[in-house]
C-alpha cells in the first residue's frame, strides 16, 4: 500500500508535467545544473512541481533531483529515497521531439544495489508511463486516456533474446576505435538505426519493439560517459533487467557499480541478451 501511494502520485504527476511542457517556458536560463548542462526554465519549473508532489508523501524519506546540488531530506521516518531527472532531454523540446521523466526508487541509501523500483514517463504523441516494481515481474506499460482522464493498461514489456534496433549515443568522432567497430558490425548484421538523442524515447522504443541495443560509451570528450548513475542509468538498468534484458558498463552489471559522488556518470549499454554478448566481446580487453 505504501508503494502504491507513491505510484499513484506518479500517475497524477504525468499529465501535470505534460501540460507544463506544452505551455511552459522553453528559453534557456543563465544557470547550469550539477552535471554542467545549461538549464531551461522548463527544467526548473518541472523540478519544482515534482519536488512539491513527492515532498507531500509521508513514505518519502528524501528526494534528489538531477537539477539540484544536494539531497533534500523530507521525512525522517519515510521509507523511500527517490532520485529523478525531471525532464530528460529537455533541449529536444524546441524541435518538438519526445522527452521523458525518470525515477529511481531506493531504500537505505542512493546506491544501485539499493534500487527497488523505477519508472519513467514519456511525453510524446501519447502520454505513457512504464513502471518496474519487482525484479521478477516485467515492467508495466500504461497509456493515458485524456478523454477519461485515466490510465489504460497497454501491456507488460518483455525483451526477446535478440533485437533489431541499434541506438548509438555520443558524438561519433569521439568514439573509441573498438566502439566504432562494434557499431559498424551491428549495422552490417542488419540492425536498424533508431536514435533521437533522448534517452527515454530511445530506450522505450527498444523495450516496446522487443529488443536491440542502446549504447552511450565513454568518449574522448567524456571519458567517464555522460549519463548519470542515480538519475538515469540505474533506473533504466533495473527496468531492462525486469524486462529480461541486461545492462552493463561494457563488462560489469550497472547495478553493481559503486558510486563515489552523487552526480557521477558512467558509460552504459542496455539491451537484449544477444546484443549484450556483442558488447562484452567488444569490450573484453578494455581496462
Amino acid at each position: 500500500m505504501v508503494m502504491q501511494t507513491l505510484i499513484d502520485t506518479l500517475y497524477s504527476l504525468a499529465p501535470k508535467v505534460s501540460n507544463l511542457i506544452t505551455l511552459g517556458e522553453t528559453s534557456y536560463t543563465t544557470s547550469t545544473n550539477q552535471s554542467g548542462d545549461t538549464q531551461l526554465a522548463l527544467d526548473v519549473q518541472s523540478d519544482l512541481l515534482i519536488q512539491e508532489e513527492l515532498s507531500s508523501l509521508p513514505c518519502v524519506k528524501a528526494i534528489f533531483s538531477e537539477e539540484k546540488e544536494e539531497i533534500i531530506q523530507i521525512n525522517q521516518n519515510g521509507k523511500y529515497l527517490i532520485a529523478y531527472d525531471p525532464i530528460d532531454g529537455s533541449s529536444l523540446i524546441a524541435g518538438d521531439l519526445s522527452v521523458g521523466s525518470i525515477f529511481g526508487i531506493y531504500t537505505e541509501s542512493f546506491e544501485g544495489k539499493n534500487l527497488i523500483a523505477s519508472a519513467y514517463i514519456l511525453y510524446g504523441p501519447r502520454l505513457e508511463i512504464v513502471l518496474a516494481l519487482d525484479k521478477n515481474t516485467p515492467p508495466i506499460h500504461k497509456r493515458f486516456n485524456p478523454h477519461l482522464q485515466s490510465w489504460d493498461e497497454a501491456s507488460q514489456l518483455t525483451l526477446s533474446e535478440k533485437g533489431a534496433i541499434n541506438s548509438p549515443g555520443g558524438t561519433q568522432k569521439n568514439w573509441s576505435c573498438n566502439h566504432k567497430k562494434m557499431i559498424e558490425e551491428l549495422f552490417a548484421q542488419g540492425y536498424r538505426l533508431r536514435y533521437s538523442g533522448g534517452m527515454v524515447p530511445d530506450l522505450h522504443q527498444i523495450l516496446t519493439k522487443g529488443g536491440g541495443l542502446f549504447s552511450y560509451p565513454a568518449t574522448s570528450d567524456a571519458p567517464n560517459g555522460k549519463l548519470r548513475k542515480l538519475f538515469e542509468v540505474f533506473p533504466f538498468a533495473f527496468m531492462f533487467e525486469c524486462a529480461g534484458g541486461e545492462a552493463i558498463d561494457g563488462k560489469t552489471r550497472l547495478l553493481d557499480l559503486p558510486i563515489s559522488h552523487s552526480h557521477e556518470s558512467t558509460q552504459c549499454f542496455f539491451g537484449s541478451k544477444e546484443e549484450i554478448k556483442i558488447v562484452k566481446l567488444a569490450y573484453k580487453d578494455e581496462k
